[in-house]
């Protein structure tokens, strides 16, 4: 019976789809391989995986591009260990949501309305259509920028119109293809488990280029957790701010900036919409009970593999390159280059932070602007543009990043408007795979472009978007992660499911650690951003959940 259900499996693989037959094969399936080697198993639930995948595509876009880039400046190679570690409690915390909707078979929205608080349901589906509609406009900024930068395409006059419809017509062709049934989200998954490799590969390829070069002990004491550099500069930094004319003041300005990008990890290593998505698309192809281990080895190869070798890769490389590096033509102008060009604007604000911090009285000295150069923010053009004398061929370094950071752009993009689709269904208690799952498939392409065209350049526009929405979802990232931790402990949801024994204490301490660490995060980033209106709205909203929660136990 075993070999003719493994014969069977490209039959199941192929198809994917809601039918019982499939299910039904894919389920016996499953039961037979828990009973094989763990090899043998890992193999069966590679060919079957496909949720943890589409994690990983909306994981790996811009923002995890830019911290990764960032983490390397400030930090070297002393921060390989954070994004890493910040993941695996994200990875906790959506094997949780996923458990627990694979026991059920409730949708989440529905199952936290009914048993939890429907403050909670509705916070965190707005935050995940906010979230889809706000954070695809630095997508097609990014894949804009990859066309154009890194290819040399499309970079005349309406070029920045071009590269937005292009993006719009290959993530809505994308998307259509995972609405149109079985096959079609078969053919989706393909498609974006190739792009997140494509992504992984040209990230690898650049190490692969420096390897020769790298300070390999250096990287891999890097992977072991520094909590120090919560107070005390990377180590690369001490000599040079022990030359610069105000010691504190460079002290401070570094730490903070390590201190922001830690905290931050733990707050964005999944964002509030990834939480949406994992579900919704699990039940989309027919998972039940018996998925429950592949789940999980879904989210491992899926989802955290990809992220941890990209932002690795990009960290290394960041960090091989510019950290306690300058471009020399910001302190001369002799030796300025086209990628001096673009990083003076970033340069003059930390010389003109220094000299208002100062005074005009103390001007800054040789090492005070080498630090002020060193600080700068890099993007994958510079990156790229430093590894030219490694390749002696621009070409070859352009193409390595732009194609990785196109496929970081191409996939979020997809995502996004996946997510959106899931969302607008459940939102207006529609049907997956009618005309309004598909026009809110459509809207995070529409309001990308759009907004990528006409707002996202403006900074006072880009503020009214962005601020709002990354509170908000910061302000509901920890909450959802209690609600999560409510869910999986509620007789009333999960009966007989419910986790027991050694096995529940573990996972409620473990779902602990994860949660404090998404409420530092998201706490320091809320006030960093707004202070004391973030901590306003995040008391009304509490405020709001709990007169809800009364009333309804009081009408219970």
């Amino acid at each position: 019976m075993a070999d003719q259900l493994t014969g069977q499996i490209d039959t199941a693989t192929d198809f994917m789809s809601d039918s019982n037959e499939n299910l039904a094969i894919e389920k016996r399936l499953l039961e037979e391989v828990n009973q094989k080697p763990l090899l043998s198993k890992w193999g069966t639930f590679a060919k079957l995986s496909g949720p943890g995948w589409l994690q990983g595509a909306i994981t790996l876009g811009g923002g995890s591009l830019a911290g990764s880039l960032y983490l390397g400046v400030i930090a070297g190679y002393e921060l390989l260990w954070l994004q890493p570690l910040m993941m695996i409690f994200g990875v906790l915390m959506l094997s949780v949501i996923g458990y627990v909707t694979l026991s059920t078979g409730e949708k989440p929205f529905v199952a936290i309305n009914k048993h939890i608080n429907p403050v909670l349901g509705w916070g965190w589906l707005i935050a995940a259509m906010l979230a889809n509609l706000v954070w695809a406009m630095p997508q097609f900024s990014l894949g804009t920028a990859a066309i154009q930068q890194n290819f040399g395409i499309f970079d005349g006059a309406g070029g920045d119109y071009w590269c937005a419809l292009f993006l719009f017509i290959v993530g809505s062709i994308v998307v259509w293809s995972y609405d149109s049934g079985s096959k079609g989200i078969k053919i989706f998954e393909i498609i974006l488990k190739v792009m997140v490799a494509i992504v992984v590969l040209s990230f690898f390829g650049v190490i692969v280029v420096m390897a020769k070069d790298l300070d390999w002990g250096a990287v891999f004491s890097g992977f072991i957790p520094n909590f120090s550099l919560l107070s005390e500069p990377a180590s690369r930094f001490a000599a040079i701010i022990a030359e610069s004319s105000n010691q504190e003041y460079w002290k401070e300005v570094i730490l903070n900036s390590q201190r922001d990008r830690m905290v931050t990890a733990a707050a964005t290593a999944v964002g509030i919409n990834m939480t949406f998505l994992l579900p919704y698309s699990m039940l989309r192809k027919g998972w039940g009970k018996e998925h429950r281990g592949l789940a999980t080895f879904d989210l491992s190869i899926g989802l955290f593999l990809p992220f941890f070798l990209a932002t690795t890769c990009v960290v290394i490389a960041s960090a091989s390159q510019f950290h306690g590096k300058y471009d020399e033509g910001l302190l001369d102008a002799s030796k300025a280059t086209t990628l001096t060009k673009k990083l003076e604007g970033a340069y003059n604000k930390n010389i003109t932070a220094f000299i208002s911090n100062n005074g005009k009285v103390t001007e800054p000295n040789k090492v005070d602007r080498e630090l002020a150069a060193m600080l700068v923010s890099r993007d994958s053009f510079q990156l790229a543009g430093s590894l030219e004398n490694l390749t002696g061929n621009k070409n070859i370094t352009q193409a390595i990043f732009g194609v990785g950071v196109l496929g970081m752009a191409i996939s979020t993009i997809i995502i996004l408007m996946l997510i959106n689709g899931f969302v607008t269904t459940e939102m207006l208690g529609a049907e997956i795979g009618g005309i309004k799952h598909k026009i809110g498939s459509i809207l995070p392409g529409v309001t990308g472009a759009l907004g990528f065209l006409f707002l996202w350049s403006d900074a006072d526009a880009k503020f009214w978007l962005a601020v709002p929405t990354s509170v908000f979802g910061m302000v509901l990232l920890p909450i959802a992660y209690i609600t999560f931790s409510l869910m999986i402990n509620s007789k009333s949801l999960m009966g007989e499911a419910i986790p027991k024994g050694n096995k529940r204490i573990v996972l409620n301490i473990a779902m602990l650690v994860a949660l404090i660490a998404a409420t530092i995060g998201a706490g320091w980033s809320i006030w960093s951003k707004v202070q004391w209106n973030g901590i306003i709205a995040v008391g009304i909203f509490i405020a709001l959940a709990v007169v809800v929660h009364f009333t309804k136990s009081k009408n219970a």
